[in-house]
């Protein structure tokens, strides 16, 4: 048995009970149960932890076994891979292809409307010009020949027979 004095606060780490006991009209005993901390749970945790970790980094590395197998499938994958970067990296050329010539083609449109332009243009500073430009008058007199009299007799001449 041990001895265990009530007046005294209990030590860190206990967890202290009081139990009552009555029996009919009075009080006949009073029992105090002193429970202590324990770190059992912690270390019991720990350990299952670690078996638990142990175990996974095993399943992890017992896969490195199946190497003809996964080197192929990583082989396949890294095929597939290739070809569809291969793929996109066309793709995007076609693209910038098709970029360029909407340019060009954007370019020559402009040019065209540029040249419509100017020549419109030109042809307004012509109209512009003659517009500015104050009429020329050419004033001449001018006799006209009198017409040819009247004969009074009129002569008939024979010509050559056309064919």
């Amino acid at each position: 048995m041990t001895h265990h004095d009530p007046n005294l606060d209990p030590a860190p780490g206990e967890i202290v009970r009081e139990t009552v006991v009555t029996r009919g009209p009075r009080t006949e005993t009073v029992e105090t149960v002193v429970v202590r901390e324990s770190n059992t749970g912690w270390w019991v945790a720990g350990i299952l932890g670690g078996v638990v970790l142990i175990a996974v980094l095993w399943i992890l590395f017992a896969r490195g076994a199946e190497t003809p197998v996964t080197d192929q499938a990583l082989l396949d994958a890294q095929v597939d891979a290739v070809e569809a970067q291969a793929a996109a990296d066309r793709a995007a050329v076609a693209g910038q292809v098709a970029s360029a010539q909407a340019s060009v083609d954007i370019a020559r449109a402009d040019a065209v409307r540029s040249q419509a332009e100017a020549a419109r243009a030109s042809a307004d500073a012509r109209a512009a010009e003659a517009r500015a430009t104050e009429p020329l008058i050419i004033e001449r007199q001018t006799t006209s020949p009198a017409p040819p009299m009247p004969s009074a007799e009129a002569t008939v001449r024979p010509t050559a027979p056309q064919n």
